[in-house]
């Protein structure tokens, strides 16, 4: 008798979504960029183009698999992948035909940097009112939280509405870590591309290493945030919710 097919939806692993949306795209616009023709050049060396080409096809082929698989596709899935093609799309727009880039790349670049972690935080917050929280995607979920539990001691002790201000205050919490990432993008776009010699005889390949910079950056810059915000988010929401229905933090907790 054949083994019974498993109902766990297929889950993206994130080392593998690290390695091919980041570490990838950057180690092939810092190493493939420069022209094969041009000197000392070595045998990688294909040319700002098809070195673009690289770091583009990974990440949205597998975004592409990913949904094939899966038949599904999740919010930030889609905005990473999103992402990844406005950059091709935004990249071949800022190089001009005669081999210079555009003189407004930083900050064109920048604007695109900065539109994702504020899409996010803006989705996050506006979800609240939502069938789905996005809070409940990242915190506030049921392999985490006794959600049933709380919830039961919250209507018998007729505290919604207390309860909804404080999932609202954690959600509030969280969503400020992707504006401050918003702000930081767009920062560190202008520095890596603001002194970007627009008309340099190899101008899109000096394009290519700087935005490698602005990618591998990046990762760390929107972590980094949304990490300790993450932790003040879930302290704020234990205290609120220890007040609430005077349960200890391992009664708000799921067993482990």
């Amino acid at each position: 008798m054949p083994p019974e097919a498993s109902s766990t939806p297929a889950k993206e692993h994130p080392l593998a979504n690290i390695l091919i949306n980041v570490l990838i795209p950057v180690l092939a616009l810092s190493f493939l960029s420069k022209e094969p023709s041009a000197p000392a050049a070595e045998l990688w060396h294909i040319g700002p183009l098809y070195a673009l080409f690289v770091a583009l096809v990974f990440p949205i082929g597998y975004g592409i698999w990913f949904f094939v698989k899966t038949r599904k596709m999740n919010f930030f899935s889609g905005l990473g992948l999103f992402s990844v093609m406005l950059t091709g799309g935004l990249t071949l727009f800022l190089w001009n035909k005669d081999g210079t880039v555009n003189e407004n790349a930083a900050v064109l670049f920048g604007l695109k940097e900065a539109s994702i972690p504020f899409v996010l935080g803006f989705a996050v917050i506006v979800s609240h009112w939502s069938k789905t929280p996005l809070l409940r995607t990242f915190l506030y979920n049921d392999s985490i939280f006794n959600i049933v539990k709380i919830e039961a001691k919250v209507n018998e002790l007729g505290k919604q509405a207390a309860y909804d201000k404080a999932i609202l205050n954690a959600t509030i919490l969280f969503g400020m870590s992707f504006f401050i990432s918003t702000v930081l993008n767009f920062g560190m776009a202008m520095y890596f591309l603001g002194d970007l010699d627009h008309t340099a005889p190899n101008a899109r390949e000096l394009y290519n290493e700087k935005v490698a910079k602005v990618t591998g950056y990046g990762f760390l810059v929107i972590g980094f945030p949304i990490m300790v915000f993450l932790f003040f988010a879930l302290r704020k929401l234990l205290a609120g919710l220890r007040s609430l229905t005077g349960f200890t933090d391992e009664e708000l907790m799921m067993p482990r």
